[in-house]
């Protein structure tokens, strides 16, 4: 399939960038939109809030007959090094 070799190398080098830091995902935002998820995400990185996109996660828990899809933006924080 063609990019897949590219994706999954992007995926292996995100998941290292977070490896290397201890910390944990925090929840953020919840819909079952795509739209609202990408007007919600825009908005983070106009405001600043998130200056570095790989510390943003988009996850999609895919829905059946009873329950919905929903998309999750969660947000790296990392540990206190204390």
């Amino acid at each position: 399939m063609p990019g897949q070799r590219k994706r999954a190398r992007s995926r292996i080098r995100a998941t290292q960038r977070t490896a290397d830091a201890r910390g944990r995902w925090e929840p953020l935002f919840s819909t079952a939109e795509e739209s609202e998820v990408r007007a919600y995400v825009g908005r983070l990185r106009a405001d600043g809030t998130v200056s570095d996109p790989s510390q943003l996660r988009i996850d999609l828990f895919c829905g059946r007959l009873e329950h919905p899809s929903t998309y999750q933006v969660s947000l790296f924080v990392p540990e206190d090094p204390a």
